[in-house]
């Protein structure tokens, strides 16, 4: 009786050895290894090594571990693409299989539980919100028929400007630009200015909520990695995006409100064709078939999305555009000339000219190159398991596309520290280079399904603005400081601040009436 005992305990135990080979050679054949990375924290993972600016976190550890880097950010697996072919293999080839959004506190909380066109899920209400807005205001129809919304918002910002540097006085240039292209986008979005020609309190409180907001989407909240933490809000995060929320309803609830009082409750859409009209007008029309229909709520989602993502990018790009030139006096001179051989001194910039201005472009280039608006680019999440460059990338992984790293990518950028326009010219080594998202050594659009829908405007207001800075004005540091020694030290958030915002006084350079002769 004991040897069978023995006999069947040491079968069973065989038996499991067994099992456990085979399984072990089972999911040794179908799985791939993780891509590589440094070691995390329990619980926490590697969130405590991101620092105030992860995009530089990342690029570093990627120049340690290799461009397709994995981390642990709590119980989430996410992997970083940190060069030109990593980019594509994710937002090329596996595109369809990232095409959603993972959760996070920042879409819950702050952009109406995921109804805006920026984290709505990949379906019927992301195709409807871009779609809409892609037809009302990005698309080329929609760009010609506001170019002189354009012209007369940029002339107005030349006003301004020349009003404030008379007497030496400084202007706080990315307040003053952003300002304008508010301004400019809510003509276009629904007919008249969101704020007055003059900057005010009222403008300097909406630069500073979307600040704000760039600011707190930009951060890598525990409580949406370790789900046991949330109830804590250990960092303050989601009681600052719920008290930021409640002030742009409040904003977006009277821009509705003024814009119902205007065309009419119904909006009627004969009477009124801006963006928001149009959607008034379909208001309880449905766009799934879970019940989801156009309500106020999607409307404000969509001027959220709009009035933060269009507008902060354009004047942070436009700043740090400005920032360089004014470090760089060679090639401000030189876009400088062009412009003037081009439009003369007697009138400022049209947006007819651009076309004219190649090197001007290729500044706005090198300026989104070293600068992109969005570091890191949004999250995606994948749908299945999937493989890149041999490695396995889990279902419900999220990826971070590190688009700073990539743009200063050596093996791929010569000199890549240094401000260099001419590599965008003809013979420059980049002179291939587009920043629509095809060329995947600069995106900073984003690629793929999920690239920017504002690109076009965003791209044609950089280069209009930038243009009408550069030709309108010669611009003086306050005194004491060198152009070579200006301050270029980034602030992280969604979209890249300067650390310390540019103040520069403005000192006209054109004929007295190209200001005024444009109203």
């Amino acid at each position: 009786m004991g040897s069978l005992s023995l006999l069947l305990l040491g079968t069973a135990v065989v038996g499991a050895l067994l099992c456990c080979l085979l399984s072990f050679l089972s999911l040794s054949r179908r799985s791939l290894p993780l891509p590589p990375g440094p070691k995390g924290w329990p619980i926490l993972g590697n969130l405590h090594q991101l620092g105030g600016k992860p995009h530089q976190t990342l690029a570093a550890l990627s120049r340690k571990y290799g461009p397709l880097l994995s981390l642990r950010f709590g119980s989430v697996q996410a992997v970083v693409a940190s060069s030109a072919s990593i980019a594509a293999a994710f937002l090329k080839t596996h595109d369809a299989n990232f095409a959603n959004r993972p959760p996070n506190s920042g879409a819950e909380h702050v952009a109406y539980n995921y109804r805006d066109m920026v984290f709505a899920p990949y379906g019927p209400l992301w195709r409807t919100l871009r779609k809409i807005s892609s037809v009302h205001l990005f698309s080329v129809k929609a760009l010609e028929n506001f170019r002189h919304v354009r012209e007369e918002e940029a002339a107005q910002l030349a006003r301004a400007l020349l009003s404030r540097g008379e007497g030496g006085g400084m202007a706080n240039l990315g307040e003053e630009v952003n300002v304008c292209a508010v301004n400019a986008l809510s003509r276009a979005m629904m007919g008249r200015r969101v704020f007055g020609s003059v900057l005010g309190k009222e403008a300097e409180e909406f630069k500073k909520m979307v600040v704000e907001l760039m600011q707190l989407a930009g951060v890598f909240n525990v409580g949406d990695f370790v789900p046991c933490l949330s109830w804590l809000d250990l960092q303050g995060v989601v009681s600052r995006m719920k008290s930021l929320h409640s002030r742009y309803d409040g904003m977006l609830n009277g821009i509705i409100k003024a814009h119902e009082a205007t065309v009419g409750i119904g909006g009627d859409n004969d009477v009124r064709k801006d963006l928001l009209s149009v959607m008034m007008t379909m208001r309880g029309q449905a766009v799934d078939e879970d019940g989801g229909i156009i309500s106020n709520t999607e409307i404000k989602a969509l001027l959220l999305n709009l009035f933060t993502a269009g507008t902060d990018t354009t004047s942070s790009t436009v700043e740090w555009a400005l920032a360089e030139l004014i470090r760089h006096p060679r090639i401000l001179k030189a876009a400088q000339e062009e412009i003037d051989a081009v439009v003369g001194k007697g009138r400022l910039v049209a947006d007819s000219d651009l076309g004219s201005l190649p090197f001007l472009r290729a500044v706005v280039k090198e300026v989104f190159r070293m600068h992109p608006s969005t570091p890191l680019s949004l999250p995606r999440m994948a749908a299945e398991s999937c493989e890149i460059e041999g490695y396995h990338i889990p279902k419900g992984a999220t990826l971070l596309v590190n688009v700073w790293a990539i743009s200063r990518d050596p093996a791929v950028w010569p000199s890549p520290l240094e401000f260099r326009p001419e590599r965008f010219l003809p013979g420059g080594d980049h002179a291939h280079a587009d920043v629509k998202g095809t060329d995947f050594e600069v995106i900073p659009f984003g690629a793929g399904r999920r690239i920017c829908a504002g690109m076009r405007l965003g791209l044609r207001m950089v280069e209009f603005l930038t243009a009408t800075l550069v030709h309108a004005f010669d611009w003086e540091l306050p005194p004491g400081e060198r152009p070579e020694k200006l301050d270029m030290e980034e602030a992280y958030g969604l979209t890249l601040q300067r650390a310390v915002p540019l103040r520069v006084r403005p000192v006209p350079r054109l004929d007295l009436d190209a200001y005024s002769a444009a109203k």
